[in-house]
Protein backbone atom coordinates (compact mmCIF):
# COMPACT_ATOMS: atom_id res chain seq x y z
CA UNK A 1 0.00 0.00 0.00
CA UNK A 2 1.10 3.60 -1.04
CA UNK A 3 -0.20 6.70 0.99
CA UNK A 4 -0.10 9.99 -0.52
CA UNK A 5 -1.71 12.47 1.30
CA UNK A 6 -2.67 15.65 -0.46
CA UNK A 7 -3.22 18.86 1.58
CA UNK A 8 -4.91 21.51 -0.18
CA UNK A 9 -5.20 25.21 1.42
CA UNK A 10 -8.93 26.04 1.32
CA UNK A 11 -10.38 29.33 -0.32
CA UNK A 12 -10.48 32.18 1.88
CA UNK A 13 -13.76 33.15 3.14
CA UNK A 14 -14.91 35.87 4.80
CA UNK A 15 -16.29 35.69 8.44
CA UNK A 16 -19.37 35.26 8.24
CA UNK A 17 -19.89 34.27 4.65
CA UNK A 18 -22.99 33.85 2.80
CA UNK A 19 -24.30 31.01 0.99
CA UNK A 20 -23.23 31.93 -2.54
CA UNK A 21 -19.63 32.68 -0.99
CA UNK A 22 -19.86 29.30 0.44
CA UNK A 23 -21.21 27.61 -2.63
CA UNK A 24 -18.92 29.51 -5.26
CA UNK A 25 -15.64 28.72 -2.00
CA UNK A 26 -16.68 24.82 -2.46
CA UNK A 27 -16.88 24.88 -6.57
CA UNK A 28 -12.97 26.03 -6.27
CA UNK A 29 -11.94 23.65 -4.02
CA UNK A 30 -13.67 21.10 -6.36
CA UNK A 31 -11.58 21.85 -9.17
CA UNK A 32 -8.02 21.51 -7.08
CA UNK A 33 -9.31 18.15 -5.72
CA UNK A 34 -10.02 16.93 -9.29
CA UNK A 35 -6.68 17.63 -10.13
CA UNK A 36 -5.24 15.49 -7.30
CA UNK A 37 -7.34 12.73 -7.70
CA UNK A 38 -5.87 9.34 -9.15
CA UNK A 39 -7.20 8.14 -12.66
CA UNK A 40 -9.02 4.63 -12.51
CA UNK A 41 -9.40 4.67 -8.94
CA UNK A 42 -12.16 4.29 -6.75
CA UNK A 43 -13.29 7.54 -5.22
CA UNK A 44 -14.48 7.62 -1.42
CA UNK A 45 -15.94 10.94 -0.50
CA UNK A 46 -16.28 11.86 2.92
CA UNK A 47 -19.51 13.23 3.91
CA UNK A 48 -22.30 13.73 6.92
CA UNK A 49 -24.94 12.01 4.55
CA UNK A 50 -22.60 9.39 3.59
CA UNK A 51 -22.73 5.50 4.79
CA UNK A 52 -21.16 3.90 7.80
CA UNK A 53 -19.44 1.20 7.88
CA UNK A 54 -17.39 -1.16 9.99
CA UNK A 55 -13.72 -2.05 9.95
CA UNK A 56 -14.34 -4.59 8.26
CA UNK A 57 -16.74 -3.65 5.83
CA UNK A 58 -14.44 -1.24 5.03
CA UNK A 59 -11.84 -3.48 4.65
CA UNK A 60 -14.05 -5.26 2.47
CA UNK A 61 -14.80 -2.87 -0.11
CA UNK A 62 -10.78 -1.58 -0.06
CA UNK A 63 -10.80 -5.71 -1.20
CA UNK A 64 -12.73 -5.58 -3.97
CA UNK A 65 -11.02 -2.60 -5.34
CA UNK A 66 -8.76 -4.32 -7.01
CA UNK A 67 -11.40 -6.95 -8.47
CA UNK A 68 -13.26 -4.09 -10.00
CA UNK A 69 -10.06 -3.46 -12.24
CA UNK A 70 -9.10 0.04 -9.81
CA UNK A 71 -5.45 0.57 -9.16
CA UNK A 72 -5.65 3.16 -6.09
CA UNK A 73 -8.27 4.84 -3.86
CA UNK A 74 -9.12 8.24 -3.39
CA UNK A 75 -10.36 9.60 0.13
CA UNK A 76 -11.62 12.95 -0.37
CA UNK A 77 -11.97 15.22 2.90
CA UNK A 78 -13.72 18.20 2.81
CA UNK A 79 -13.13 21.83 4.37
CA UNK A 80 -15.09 23.05 7.25
CA UNK A 81 -17.77 23.83 4.49
CA UNK A 82 -18.35 20.30 3.49
CA UNK A 83 -17.39 19.46 0.22
CA UNK A 84 -19.03 20.61 -3.59
CA UNK A 85 -22.17 18.97 -4.88
CA UNK A 86 -20.23 17.35 -8.01
CA UNK A 87 -17.92 15.76 -5.87
CA UNK A 88 -20.00 14.15 -3.66
CA UNK A 89 -21.98 13.12 -7.45
CA UNK A 90 -18.52 11.92 -9.29
CA UNK A 91 -17.83 9.22 -5.60
CA UNK A 92 -18.20 5.97 -5.87
CA UNK A 93 -18.33 5.95 -2.42
CA UNK A 94 -19.94 8.49 0.16
CA UNK A 95 -18.84 7.38 3.53
CA UNK A 96 -19.48 8.90 7.03
CA UNK A 97 -17.55 8.16 10.25
CA UNK A 98 -20.54 9.16 12.50
CA UNK A 99 -23.39 10.93 12.74
CA UNK A 100 -21.48 13.79 14.76
CA UNK A 101 -19.91 16.17 12.82
CA UNK A 102 -15.91 16.53 13.52
CA UNK A 103 -12.74 19.23 12.55
CA UNK A 104 -11.58 17.96 9.39
CA UNK A 105 -8.05 17.83 10.66
CA UNK A 106 -9.33 15.33 13.41
CA UNK A 107 -11.22 12.83 10.74
CA UNK A 108 -7.77 12.84 9.02
CA UNK A 109 -6.57 11.22 11.34
CA UNK A 110 -9.60 8.86 12.05
CA UNK A 111 -9.80 8.20 8.54
CA UNK A 112 -5.74 7.41 8.18
CA UNK A 113 -6.58 4.64 11.34
CA UNK A 114 -9.42 3.15 9.47
CA UNK A 115 -7.36 2.82 6.43
CA UNK A 116 -4.45 1.35 8.26
CA UNK A 117 -7.11 -0.91 9.93
CA UNK A 118 -8.47 -1.99 6.88
CA UNK A 119 -5.20 -3.10 4.99
CA UNK A 120 -4.52 -4.99 8.35
CA UNK A 121 -7.89 -6.84 8.21
CA UNK A 122 -7.11 -7.42 4.53
CA UNK A 123 -3.41 -8.75 5.43
CA UNK A 124 -5.16 -10.77 8.51
CA UNK A 125 -2.50 -9.45 10.73
CA UNK A 126 -3.98 -9.22 14.83
CA UNK A 127 -3.95 -4.89 14.78
CA UNK A 128 -7.58 -5.38 13.93
CA UNK A 129 -8.14 -6.78 17.77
Amino acid sequence: CVLKIYELEPVALPNEPSDRQIEDALEKEAEMIEKKLAKNALTVAMCIEGKQLSSEELAAKLSDTAVQGKSAVNFIIGSSFGLAPKIKAMADIKLSMSKMTFPHQLARVMLLEQIYRAYSIIAGKRYHK
